[in-house]
């Protein structure tokens, strides 16, 4: 039977870390205030905020919530913006004035954002004007009381605000015509707040500072609710992981992941605030150019992304350019990172790509690489800190090393449960307190986990176990490959049959050479049988591939 809990982490590690080190996530924030007040903590599109600005305009913010709107502890705010500077300025002043922030994704449809507007109950949400158009259409069928709005340069230097503002709208039309009735500028009303008027509440440890929605790719989108011990222990989790490799108040991390996703919400915002460092906030990744031409400014020491955005970026002309001598920390997370994609991203910077793994449930780390990991090892790490990991079968009994089942975690950092959904935390929550996470995985001699695959994606080909992750390696790794998904389709034969999506990298890929690369490197059952080339292949707002869109 495995020992879930490994005491000797490879890069020395402790086996458990001090919790109660911060009361609550406004604890933490003060210190850090106060620490850094004169450093940087937040870069975005030339303009920077320092820790000190940051403490004063969240305060206000917080002033404005419980004297102006009378909202009270506990009732939510929704948050729906990239990342730009007004975002860290709204998620401290919710937290501080005990209220729960409610991250909604910018890119939500109208019945997406209509649900979980409802769903979470917010009262009050801050909005840029790009998804105004979106909000407009539900807004009549949910209880939001107040509308707040922002443009995406309201908050940098005179005349770069104006100039912004007026491309983005008049130039490039990125924002749909809306209206709003009894809407406010969320800039106007945070200059007018007095941050003396603020009134510290006293927040416990265990109340709930999230509702941080799941993807809504398994069905429903469900509010995973995050304490405030949930967020701080994993953040303390993930520091000890560090163990003393950055240097206080000199870290520059670059931040592509939206704030208001699990992965970019703790590691780049909460833990590099903690260390007093700078978060560059990038607000469009997918213009790759421009993201390119931002990283040529910034000796970054830092760079958190998910498996397509590293390989965009080292297929952007220009990328191999950029000064990457200070980078000692390159964390990949959110899917599964391509061993294709982590050499080529190794040969270009000379930074290993670490590979992590964590959900929305577990706020979010669970197991990370060691961070002295010399290369890319195809796992995803070994369990952090106070957290323990094991493999169980479907009758929940717990299995040996090198056994093939579900991934389930303890720890601290472990969600309290999903809002308003008793039955539905009933389903991952095991009678030994575990989270069942739905990842089928594997744990080898040394401890180390992999990720094999989600349940819900495997294909079924003749009675025999086909992993897309594994077809997806494999094609990949071919020189005319740009991208690739891997999904099962019904088969008369073998029940299923592995199915390619493709997007080439060099015109001339035809669908014969593959098959043929293919049955080089996979068995024959794993091969696939069908395949599709397309332009591009659809994502998640943070670039995971969906491939229940491409079943559908």
């Amino acid at each position: 039977m495995q020992n879930p809990w490994l005491s000797n982490y490879d890069d020395g590690v402790p086996a458990t870390v001090d919790i109660n080190e911060y009361q609550n996530i406004p604890d933490l924030l003060d210190i850090s205030f106060k620490k850094y007040r004169d450093k940087p903590a937040f870069h975005c599109m030339g303009k920077s905020y320092t820790y000190g600005e940051m403490d004063i305009l969240s305060r206000k913010f917080a002033s404005y919530l419980q004297n102006d709107l009378k909202l009270n502890q506990g009732d939510r705010v929704a948050i729906m913006m990239p990342n730009i500077l007004q975002y860290p300025i709204c998620l401290f002043g919710i937290l501080r004035a005990g209220m729960i922030a409610v991250n909604v994704n910018p890119l939500y449809t109208a019945r997406e954002l209509e649900h979980q507007l409802n769903d979470s109950g917010a009262k009050a949400i801050i909005i840029f004007e790009n998804s105004c158009h979106t909000l407009a259409e539900v807004l009549e069928k949910t209880q939001i009381e107040k509308v707040l709005t922002t443009q995406i340069g309201d908050f940098l230097a005179f005349p770069k605000s104006l100039l912004v503002n007026f491309v983005i709208k008049k130039v490039k039309k990125m924002v749909p015509a809306w209206s709003i009735a009894g809407s406010s500028s969320f800039k106007e009303i945070l200059f007018k707040s007095v941050e003396d008027n603020f009134k510290p509440v006293t927040i416990d440890r265990e109340d709930t500072a999230f509702l941080q929605y799941t993807g809504g790719t398994t069905g429903v989108s469900k509010g995973a609710e995050l304490t405030h011990s949930n967020i701080v222990s994993n953040m303390l989790q993930a520091r000890a992981w560090l163990n003393n490799k950055v240097r206080e108040g000199e870290e520059i991390i670059i931040t592509p992941l939206p704030l208001y996703h699990i992965f970019s919400l703790t590691a780049n915002c909460f833990i590099f605030f903690s260390l007093g460092g700078l978060n560059v906030l990038i607000t469009n990744p997918r213009d790759m150019p421009g993201f390119v031409k931002e990283l040529s400014k910034w000796k970054f020491t830092s760079f958190t992304g998910v498996n397509t955005l590293f390989n965009g970026l080292v297929n952007t002309p220009g990328f191999d350019q950029v000064d990457f001598s200070a980078l000692r920390l390159t964390l990949g997370g959110g899917m599964a990172v391509q061993r294709a994609v982590a050499d080529k991203w190794k040969a270009v910077t000379k930074c290993t790509l670490i590979e992590a793994y964590g959900l929305t449930e577990t706020s979010p780390a669970a197991c990370i690489n060691p961070m002295t990991l010399p290369d890319y090892n195809g796992n995803i790490g070994l369990p952090i800190s106070s957290t323990e990991v094991v493999i169980k079968d479907d009758d929940g009994k717990n299995l040996a090393v090198g056994e093939v089942g579900e991934i389930a975690i303890k720890g601290p950092q472990v969600m309290k449960g999903y809002w308003n959904r008793p039955d539905e935390t009933a389903k991952v929550m095991t009678d030994d307190g575990y989270f069942v996470t739905g990842d089928i995985g594997i744990m080898d001699e040394q401890g180390y986990f992999k990720i094999v695959d989600r349940k819900k994606d495997m294909i079924l080909v003749s009675g025999f176990n086909v992993f897309p992750n594994e077809v997806e390696e494999v094609l990949v790794t071919h020189p005319k490959v740009f991208e690739a998904a891997a999904i099962g389709i019904p088969d008369e034969k073998s029940g299923e049959a592995v199915k390619a999506f493709v997007v080439k990298k060099d015109d001339s890929l035809t669908a014969d050479e593959l098959k043929a690369f293919c049955r080089e490197n996979l068995t024959g059952y794993k091969v696939p049988r069908h395949f599709e080339f397309r332009e591009d292949l659809p994502k998640s707002n943070v670039g995971k591939i969906l491939r229940k869109e491409l079943r559908s």
